[in-house]
């Protein structure tokens, strides 16, 4: 039987995590990632004032929203990356608009029904999760969403070069160098897309590999 991921690779995966910010501050800068800048400008057009990130690390996209006038709510498993974030929104005298709490995104979003405009995720849903817990977190994105609510996310697919490759964790979760990814095929994201408007599956690359993603926007009906 193909092993699962499971909760004690989730806390493997945390402690990474920390121990990763801790070496390095600030690691991937100050500046948003393109995913972002795109859901700025899907969210304003949308309408959208408040929006959530789930896997905020040390915030440089959630300090950009909120410098695009957004109210923020930021999470991430990681406290350390969440103190940077902090220090970070008050340098930048954006603090009044970011909030930032640590959860795990296995567990229920700490957030009522229809109280959010808009939830971006970069590269979030495709960590050490597996297809049952991504299909959780998303039924849980939903929950939140207010009617006309948009989703912007990001994944690795199974394009990519590490697809296959390293340590298998089961369930097309497979890690190297300490980073488990679990690797989206397009069934995964029509899957996680039924019941919404799927208004566009992007693909692109980033970083030095490069890492192979698709940029995946949905919204849910008015």
């Amino acid at each position: 039987m193909t092993q699962q991921p499971d909760r004690e690779l989730a806390e493997v995966q945390r402690r990474h995590w920390q121990q990763t910010y801790s070496a390095h501050p600030g690691m991937y800068g100050e500046g948003p990632s393109s995913p972002a800048v795109h859901a700025a400008a899907v969210f304003r057009a949308s309408g959208a004032r408040e929006v959530m990130e789930l896997g905020a690390g040390h915030g440089r996209d959630a300090l950009y929203f909120a410098r695009e006038g957004f109210t923020v709510q930021a999470t991430d498993f990681s406290a350390t990356g969440l103190d940077q974030l902090r220090a970070a929104a008050g340098q930048q005298q954006v603090a009044e608009r970011v909030t930032a709490a640590v959860h795990d995104v296995r567990e229920p979003l700490p957030l009522p029904d229809a109280s959010v405009d808009a939830v971006f995720a970069h590269m979030l849903l495709c960590m050490a999760l597996s297809t049952a817990e991504i299909h959780a977190a998303v039924r849980e994105i939903r929950r939140v969403l207010r009617l006309g609510g948009v989703l912007v996310y990001t994944v690795r697919h199974t394009g990519d070069a590490h697809y296959g490759t390293g340590i298998a964790r089961g369930d097309d979760v497979f890690e190297h160098g300490g980073f488990a990814v679990h690797f989206f095929d397009r069934a995964l994201v029509d899957a996680l897309a039924d019941g919404w408007i799927l208004d566009e599956v992007h693909a692109f690359e980033e970083g030095e590999l490069p890492r192979r993603l698709w940029r995946v926007t949905q919204s849910l009906p008015r």
